[in-house]
């Protein structure tokens, strides 16, 4: 029988979504319990890394009185309300996630093209909840070889899941880390596997990835 959704992690790239400071418990926009998945996030771009294999970074950038936002913000947004606006200290990435400390460039993002933070590694602006909805990630995966999507990130019923469906729905194999995303529940992540998404936890992830670098 042919397998067509087991991950291949030697053609894998890691996605985050929308792990930014506004994010945080603490931010003007708080998901609650991002900020406690943060250090498992933070650890799964560097086991990705040293495995060599692709990251993209996936953000918002919301423009105060704006109106390219998805529908339940975009009225907020467009009376003035400041929540991933681009340049402040909110729309930014938590430098643990990153190589290195970096400021979003909000010209590159708003033009559609990527932000290299090094090779293998860029940050993509999307307007609505699915990392692949007006971005050039499909293309940028693609270049590099990849047939599978590893997702984490901010708040699973909204972005990450459309990201999953969306992912699906191109033919990439589709895996989500569990303890590395905010409000799961074991409805949410049964769902996902009815649809082919592999859920595994960081630690197993990380096992999985070291055969890359160990060639066994």
């Amino acid at each position: 029988m042919a397998d067509y959704v087991s991950p291949d992690w030697s053609r894998a790239a890691l996605v985050v979504v929308d792990v930014q400071n506004d994010f945080l418990d603490d931010g003007a926009a708080a998901i609650p319990g991002t900020t406690d998945v943060l250090p498992a996030i933070a650890a799964l771009t560097q086991v990705f890394r040293e495995a060599g294999r692709p990251i993209a970074h996936v953000v918002r950038l919301y423009e105060p009185g704006g109106s390219d936002v998805d529908l339940p913000r975009r009225d907020s947004i467009e009376r003035g309300a400041r929540v991933v606006a681009p340049g402040t200290a909110g729309s930014q990435i938590p430098h643990p996630l990153l190589p290195a400390p970096v400021d979003l460039n909000v010209e590159i993002l708003r033009s559609g093209r990527p932000q290299v933070l090094r090779d293998r590694e860029i940050v993509v602006m999307k307007p609505r909840w699915s990392a692949f909805y007006r971005t050039p990630l499909e293309s940028w995966l693609h270049d590099h070889d990849c047939d599978t999507v590893v997702v984490a990130g901010c708040n699973l019923p909204n972005c990450p899941r459309a990201t999953l469906f969306d992912a699906s729905e191109r033919d990439f194999r589709a895996a989500l880390v569990s303890d590395a995303v905010s409000q799961t529940s074991a409805e949410r992540l049964s769902d996902l596997e009815r649809i082919g998404v592999r859920t595994l936890t960081a630690s197993a992830l990380s096992t999985e990835l070291s055969t890359i670098r160990t060639g066994h």
